[in-house]
């Protein structure tokens, strides 16, 4: 299984205030692959993609946070949790598997700026 790859859930996030996300599902992701390259390939997908709505296809995504590890606790946040940032949020340099990914592991995938702005003031406008 490890050398064809592995299975990711990628929640698109375009707004944290209204809690607007949508699931895109990857597979055979190379986990051997850099977390840069992998968002190069994800930013590369998603205007290909005709199940996404046009907002999600144009929104401007470039930071990847661990969701969900398998077999692990989920958070009861419906968009991302805002803690552990130093450990969820993966760093461009390192590959997905020293990162922590792996098989069914889910991350969202987000703007940067936009997430600071709502972990400053993290009030859901819905």
């Amino acid at each position: 299984m490890m050398s064809q790859g592995v299975t990711v859930t990628v929640r698109l996030v375009r707004s944290f205030e209204h809690r607007n996300f949508r699931p895109v599902v990857y597979h055979g992701v190379n986990l051997d692959q850099k977390v840069q390259e992998f968002i190069m390939q994800i930013n590369d997908d998603i205007p290909q993609r005709a199940s996404l709505p046009q907002p999600f296809k144009k929104h401007s995504y470039d930071t990847l946070k661990v969701i969900h590890q398998p077999h692990g606790a989920k958070t009861n946040e419906l968009v991302v949790g805002l803690e552990d940032d130093e450990r969820l949020i993966l760093a461009p340099d390192r590959t997905l598997r020293d990162a922590g990914v792996a098989h069914e592991t889910e991350l969202a995938f987000f703007c940067h700026k936009d997430y600071q702005i709502y972990k400053a003031n993290p009030v859901s406008k819905w």
